[in-house]
């Protein structure tokens, strides 16, 4: 499964990407995260993994994440391996003016398992979560100076 969601964020490029390149921001947007780990690699940087920890409701997720490519502002991707589920996540921060940059982030899932059913029955609430994720980025993307 693949789609395209797109934010419009009014900060300055520079800003939202300094925003979102600093891990410990992860927290403040990222509802439900528990923890993050750094497990190998400079963190932020290619070939970094971490381990990342999700309560959503009752429900407990581990991932790893990995880092593919990094050359912001055009481009932030990495893959995220959990149970039944692989994701890579490319990021682009395009600036629309001086104060203003439109986010855009592709999303390919691969379904393993029981998740292959989820996916297929339910593709709509992956890119409700991305979307989720994206608006709660941008509210604090905004409140920052």
């Amino acid at each position: 499964m693949k789609y395209t969601a797109e934010v419009e964020i009014n900060q300055p490029v520079n800003k939202v990407v300094e925003l979102f390149d600093n891990p410990d921001n992860m927290k403040k947007w990222m509802e439900g995260l528990q923890s993050f780990e750094t497990i190998s690699g400079t963190p932020g940087q290619e070939g970094a993994r971490a381990k990342l920890h999700f309560k959503m409701g009752k429900r407990e997720i581990e991932m790893i994440e990995t880092i593919t490519k990094r050359n912001l502002p055009e481009e932030f991707t990495s893959t995220y391996e959990a149970k039944g589920v692989f994701n890579i996540a490319k990021n682009s921060f395009i600036p629309i003016d001086e104060n203003k940059t439109k986010y855009v982030t592709e999303q390919e899932f691969q379904f393993r398992g029981f998740m292959k059913l989820m996916g297929a029955v339910m593709p709509g609430v992956f890119k409700k979560q991305t979307l989720k994720y994206m608006n709660a980025f941008k509210e604090f993307s905004e409140k920052q100076n």
